[in-house]
């Protein structure tokens, strides 16, 4: 009789993909809320900062365009680095950077030294942020990734509002005599909460396949992005000297050439900063192309009704920021059922939220005409709870689109180019329709000023609008 025997092999338990929990994902998007809020919080603190370190315009415009140009400049390195070395590690070491740069310029003794520690802070700005979403594009699937880009979408629209309703605040309450410090001195606590829960929460995730820096074309890139933005947020306040002209000259031979350089280096297949084959995203190339006209429109509008609500209708600090209170409350609450109205109606929903945001900003603009100086809380109550609104339902949702195709092995990449032109787009909305708002007030005077812009803007809205007709109609 033979006998048989049966040979088990070992079975290998698979290995477990890391998920980001609750308590992660909140840290997370506290990590994503710093750079945002930080970019606006300025805005009504900028009066006071002149004042204390006597500083003329053009200093100032450099403390806002030295954080937003650093920021936008680094952020595609900064989504390849934590590709390479760990999403995680980026996003601690970032975080630990912003609270040791934001503490540099909240003792800063004089201008230039808060101008460099601005540059430094958009820097560390540039490290953290790109991990967030590459983090969750990694660590979710299915219904809960949906749900944490809406949030995410949420927390980057209400972190835009809210940073200048709180810069506001802080400046108005003048803790322990600290003035205007006070908002950059806040982010030192907050990033030692987060530095504790990331280190406890935060799965480490990073490319299988890394690829390393592409040295030309970060330089390009950098190139491009300095030659542009520089000029334009910092042109008006100069008086546009020959540099700022001769900056933007140079643009357009700057991107040429980052363009040719990434596109030969991704047919000879090596690793492009930008891999121009992501354009091929349907997806990603409509929605970026959609993200620019909204994130201009939003920072052009933000920046003009601080400066109309406090030297023309005489508002202080804290009310000029509670009047945008409305749009954050209603911005919030309707970015929470943004997955359940996609899932029912699909991008259609963007289009709707572009009508919807168009009636909030003629309201504003026929606010401003009729009750001008006395333009306050109540009178911009309707438009600006109306514009939140569509706003919500735009923001989560694009954010969506762009990355729903994106492989995870190049998240990083992805989401630092969405945030790169993004940020690019909200520095240009303050170049631009600020710069607009600024020039017309002389010869037209505030409220005309005011009400044209906004007009200017709604044009903008109606762009949005069409282009939200050519998203993909699912997002996957």
């Amino acid at each position: 009789m033979t006998e048989t025997r049966t040979v088990l092999s070992p079975v290998r338990s698979p290995v477990t993909a890391p998920v980001l929990g609750g308590l992660g994902l909140f840290t997370v998007l506290l990590g994503a809320a710093l750079p945002l809020i930080d970019f606006f919080i300025v805005n009504v603190a900028l009066p006071t900062i002149g004042h204390d370190l006597a500083a003329s315009e053009a200093v100032l415009e450099l403390v806002v365009a030295g954080y937003g140009v650093s920021y936008a400049v680094l952020l595609v390195l900064g989504g390849r680095l934590g590709d390479m070395f760990g999403r995680r590690r980026l996003f601690l070491g970032g975080m630990a950077a912003f609270g040791l740069t934001s503490l540099a310029c909240g003792l800063a003794p004089d201008a230039w030294t808060l101008v460099a520690a601005r540059v430094a802070q958009g820097a560390a700005a540039a490290a953290m942020l790109p991990q967030v979403l590459a983090t969750i594009q990694s660590t979710t699937a299915g219904s809960r990734r949906a749900r944490a880009m809406s949030l995410y979408g949420a927390t980057a629209g209400l972190a835009m509002v809210a940073g200048q309703i709180l810069g506001g605040v802080l400046v108005a309450a003048d803790i322990a005599g600290s003035g205007w410090r006070a908002v950059f001195l806040v982010n030192v606590p907050v990033v030692l909460a987060g530095l504790v829960l990331a280190s406890r929460s935060v799965p480490e995730t990073r490319s299988q396949h890394p690829e390393p820096v592409d040295v030309p074309g970060t330089l390009l890139l950098a190139l491009s992005l300095l030659t542009l933005l520089a000029p334009l947020t910092e042109g008006r306040a100069a008086g546009w000297p020959l540099w700022t002209w001769l900056a933007l000259a140079a643009f357009p031979f700057a991107a040429g050439a980052f363009y040719l350089v990434e596109r030969r280096a991704d047919r000879l297949g090596r690793t492009p900063l930008v891999p121009p084959s992501l354009f091929e995203l349907v997806s990603l190339r409509r929605g970026l192309v959609m993200i620019v006209p909204f994130s201009i429109g939003f920072s052009g509008f933000m920046f003009v009704i601080a400066v109309a609500l406090q030297q023309g209708a005489g508002s202080g600090p804290v009310a000029a920021g509670i009047a945008l209170l409305p749009m954050a409350v209603s911005f919030f609450a309707v970015s929470l059922a943004g997955p359940r109205l996609v899932a029912r109606f699909g991008t259609r929903v963007v289009t709707a939220g572009g009508v919807v945001q168009a009636v909030g900003v003629a309201l504003i603009a026929l606010a401003a005409y009729r009750s001008w100086p006395d333009l306050g809380f109540v009178e911009l109550l309707p438009g600006a709870a109306i514009a939140g609104v569509g706003q919500a339902l735009q923001l989560p949702v694009v954010f969506r689109v762009i990355l729903s195709e994106v492989p995870g092995p190049r998240a990083g990449v992805g989401s630092g180019v969405m945030i790169t032109i993004q940020q690019s787009a909200l520095a240009l909305g303050v170049a631009t329709l600020g710069t607009l708002f600024l020039s017309l007030i002389p010869s037209s005077g505030m409220r005309d000023a005011l009400v044209t812009t906004l007009l200017v803007q709604l044009a903008g809205v109606a762009l949005t609008i069409a282009l939200s007709l050519r998203l993909p109609r699912t997002v996957g």
